[in-house]
């Protein structure tokens, strides 16, 4: 006898749920109806057991939760939230989107809310977007709460994949700069060092010196790379832990160029989903908090929890973000104008289109500048290797013709 999950609906429409025990599923039908239920779900609790553990082990990738979000918005305007949770399960291309999406739908239909229910799939949906989905499902205006997500991620995709695409050529091209230049150093001029010494000359500085170079990357270049492995391994583990963590955020922060990257993107971030909660009728203080866990820079992650504290004893917005000192003068300015005149929400997210374009220029112009550059060192690097080569050819054809 086997014992067995069921979902069904009794005589006035409402959902019941519960185990029971019986020698197959036939049987186990044929006990819900005289009980006058009827079943919308029955599995095996064994089954059913492994299959949450497989939910809980599938996650959404940013894309597959930026699409599921949109389609879910664009179902839930026109059909039923299960109706519209199994159509996205049923046409999903990815079995984890199908596990969590249908696991989702499940638990909707057992007369959970679909928050509750996306809070029962491990990781697969972000605290914060649990809590917009939250405030949407209390003021009745989930599509809408669903829809300014779905841009909101889809912003995020934009992004994440505009940087991506910058990095592909430059990364690809110090990747291949570093390859040419270890083939010269390891094949190339070993082998024209033999030919040296075998007229015995006196060689030229630059070639002595590129040969030595050569003779330890030959040398040392295997314990090396095992240094470098250890070393990044024990980089790795020590990032773990909470005090040198915050000193090694805190040092990315003053640096020229990606502390700024990474404090303008963190403040659009900010900016981007303050607005669309207090759109959502979310409480400030609980969008800082939920919002400070999702922060990855725990500096800035320290703030974030500091503005919450500001906030709670009283304080408005913008004097919590002056206070914190890590978020860029136009923030502060529009949070501030926004307070003033009752129009918080859509100053915040003119701050952050602000942001993003400040962002993406930036992006778009170092990248620009970094693919020349890398270009001119590695025609140095390689121009001094062929002239290491070259000046003693030269220096012993000017001695046989003297």
């Amino acid at each position: 006898m086997a014992t067995f999950e069921y979902a069904a609906l009794d005589a006035q429409g409402r959902t019941r749920t519960g185990r029971l025990n019986a020698d197959g599923a036939r049987e186990a039908r044929r006990q819900l109806r005289e009980r006058e239920l009827v079943p919308t779900r029955l599995a095996a609790a064994a089954t059913r057991d492994r299959a949450e553990r497989s939910v809980f082990a599938s996650r959404f990738r940013a894309r597959d939760l930026a699409l599921f979000t949109r389609q879910l918005s664009t179902l839930v305007a026109a059909a039923p939230l299960e109706e519209a949770l199994r159509t996205i399960g049923a046409q999903s291309d990815r079995r984890a989107v199908r596990r969590v999406v249908g696991a989702t739908h499940a638990q909707v239909l057992e007369g959970l809310r679909l928050s509750d229910a996306m809070a029962r799939q491990g990781k697969a949906f972000p605290p914060l977007y649990r809590a917009m989905v939250a405030a949407g499902e209390g003021t009745g205006a989930l599509p809408a709460i669903l829809e300014r997500l779905a841009d909101l991620l889809e912003r995020e995709q934009q992004v994440r994949g505009k940087l991506i695409t910058a990095l592909v050529y430059p990364a690809s091209l110090a990747v291949v700069a570093v390859a040419v230049v270890i083939a010269l150093m390891a094949f190339v001029v070993p082998k024209v060092v033999e030919q040296f010494d075998s007229m015995g000359r006196t060689l030229p500085v630059l070639t002595r010196v590129v040969i030595a170079v050569s003779d330890a990357m030959a040398t040392w270049g295997l314990p090396l790379l095992v240094v470098l492995a250890l070393a990044a391994a024990g980089f790795m583990r020590a990032l773990r832990h909470p005090a040198f963590r915050l000193r090694f955020d805190g040092l990315l922060l003053r640096l020229p160029v990606l502390g700024r990257l990474t404090r303008d993107l963190h403040a659009a971030q900010l900016a981007r989903t303050l607005s669309i909660m207090v759109n959502s009728g979310l409480p400030l203080m609980e969008g800082l908090a939920i919002t400070a866990r999702t922060v990855h820079n725990r500096v800035l992650r320290a703030a974030t929890d500091t503005m919450v504290a500001s906030i709670r004893e009283g304080g408005s917005l913008s004097a919590a973000m002056r206070r914190a000192g890590v978020f860029p003068p136009t923030l502060l300015y529009m949070a501030s104008s926004g307070e003033n005149s009752g129009r918080l929400a859509p100053m915040l997210e003119r701050a952050a289109d602000y942001l993003e374009r400040e962002f993406n220029t930036f992006t778009s112009v170092a990248m620009s500048l970094l693919e020349p550059l890398i270009i001119v060192v590695l025609g140095g690097v390689v121009a001094v290797i062929v002239l290491a080569i070259l000046l003693p050819i030269l220096q012993f054809n000017s001695l046989a013709i003297g």
